[in-house]
């Protein structure tokens, strides 16, 4: 393909998109005003099912379907990057040396690790009641092992961080959302269809139907995928060289 030709179709899809996004413009209830049609229908149907936050109504009830789209990209960018940051003929693994820490940070990172992992777990399992849910909570809870890289040394995180198990949990977490959504059309409904089960009572924790139950799929994934995301990049920058003579 020519590079003018990639300007066409550029300048098309460009133009294509503008008028698209200004017609949705133009529609848009006046800035200030009392019409608020999708706040209130999303409002509404977060209360039908008893979902206090209403974000993790809309993003795991009301359109959970792009939610998996989401949740499937970055698994599919953990996957590419560790195929691609795998270890090739020309490179060697070496055993980094213990680093020296500092008391006061060692103290803060070690001290502070536990109370991030529960931050972490409290958001995800609270995320139909409060802001948060599974993607912030999951990232939450991934940094926190990795204080024990800034507070210890690598070969500690290693010991708390067996990169296979969570290569499993992150595929468990994906899996999970799968078939949470196909539990839905064997109930005779639809695909991720929160209808199965009781919405329970309102602001508690057994709320939502299925909010919770997805929130914890993404929550484990997301925290998975971080945790392998971030050991392929620090194997290359602490245990990777390159071969002599190559």
């Amino acid at each position: 393909m020519s590079r003018r030709l990639r300007l066409w179709i550029l300048t098309v899809g460009g133009l294509g998109f503008a008028i698209l996004f200004t017609t949705a413009c133009l529609r848009l209830p006046d800035f200030g005003g009392n019409s608020h049609p999708y706040g209130d229908r999303a409002v509404g149907a977060a209360l039908a099912h008893h979902t206090a936050n209403v974000v993790s109504a809309v993003n795991f009830d009301q359109r959970a379907f792009d939610t998996l789209g989401e949740e499937t990209i970055l698994f599919a960018a953990v996957l590419g990057t560790v195929v691609l940051l795998r270890q090739t003929r020309d490179e060697r693994q070496v055993r980094p040396t213990p680093a020296q820490i500092s008391v006061p940070i060692r103290g803060y990172a070690l001290t502070m690790l536990p109370v991030t992992l529960l931050v972490g777990l409290y958001v995800v399992v609270h995320g139909q009641l409060s802001p948060g849910g599974g993607f912030q909570g999951g990232v939450v809870a991934a940094t926190a092992l990795h204080l024990l890289y800034i507070g210890a040394d690598y070969r500690a995180l290693e010991r708390i961080r067996p990169v296979g198990l969570y290569e499993i949990g992150d595929a468990v977490g994906e899996g999970a959302y799968l078939v949470l959504g196909i539990a839905g059309l064997l109930g005779g409904s639809a695909f991720l269809a929160n209808t199965l089960i009781s919405y329970g009572t309102f602001n508690t924790l057994a709320s939502g139907g299925f909010v919770p139950l997805l929130n914890a799929a993404v929550g484990m994934e997301v925290a998975c995928a971080v945790v392998v995301l971030l050991a392929g990049f620090l194997g290359q920058a602490v245990e990777i060289e390159k071969e002599a003579g190559t």
